[in-house]
């Protein structure tokens, strides 16, 4: 009888919950996210209306707007969220999360991403990304890394695809988003894939692949190539 092909045979323990503890990077601090936050990522979000547009929340009308959203974050079981705290501004300018955390198929998602403009296309937005992709992939050891966004969402795209991840398709009228209809972009990280992507984000992070204008050397992509 002809065998039919099937997928590669792996191990099916369960991976652990994401650890709700402090991440300590050279540029950026990520703090369990938690109502104290509140007043900083109101102030982070003044004047920041359209870094709202693909966000299912906001913008916040008040402090007590983002309380709340936090209030619900922090009931959510499936998901583990972090303030984002910049070293050299030394206040919390936004937040991100690992969610839809599916521990028997060793799959978790990068996401709820929201960085005010002081944080947006920094180093410390990248290694705050870095120290949640590093704690998913070598310290609960899951084999699934996700990014999915709004198919509109031209710069979230190319974050993910800086970041070493690949596009996987696009789910049509996926949800309904603030009362529109949201096509959804999928892109995917594998375990097998983490090792030369965590080398090329450490590499670009590294004080010596930024000039004295604080620009950098060489690209992730470029770094990439070399690994």
């Amino acid at each position: 009888m002809m065998s039919l092909p099937i997928g590669p045979e792996v191990d099916s323990w369960p991976r652990p919950l994401p650890s709700r503890q402090k991440f300590q990077g050279n540029r950026v601090a990520l703090e369990p996210l938690s109502r104290r936050h509140a007043r900083e990522l109101f102030e982070a979000a003044q004047f920041a209306e359209d870094s709202f547009t693909y966000m299912s929340f906001g913008p916040w009308p008040s402090v007590a707007a983002v309380e709340a959203l936090i209030a619900a974050h922090c009931a959510d079981p499936s998901a583990a969220f972090w303030a984002v705290r910049p070293v050299t501004l030394g206040r919390v300018c936004g937040f991100l999360s690992l969610m839809n955390v599916e521990p028997h198929n060793a799959a978790i998602e990068l996401g709820s991403i929201w960085f005010g403009p002081e944080l947006r296309r920094t180093r410390a937005a990248t290694e705050a990304i870095f120290l949640l992709l590093r704690h998913a992939a070598d310290d609960l050891g899951y084999r699934r890394l996700v990014w999915k966004c709004n198919a509109l969402n031209e710069p979230s795209k190319r974050a993910a695809l800086r970041l070493g991840f690949s596009y996987e398709g696009t789910l049509r009228a996926h949800m309904v988003v603030k009362g529109r209809i949201r096509d959804t972009a999928m892109f995917s990280l594998l375990g097998v894939e983490w090792p030369t992507r965590r080398d090329a984000i450490l590499s670009w992070l590294d004080e010596a692949n930024f000039d004295a204008e604080g620009n950098a050397v060489k690209s992730l992509a470029e770094l990439r190539e070399q690994s």
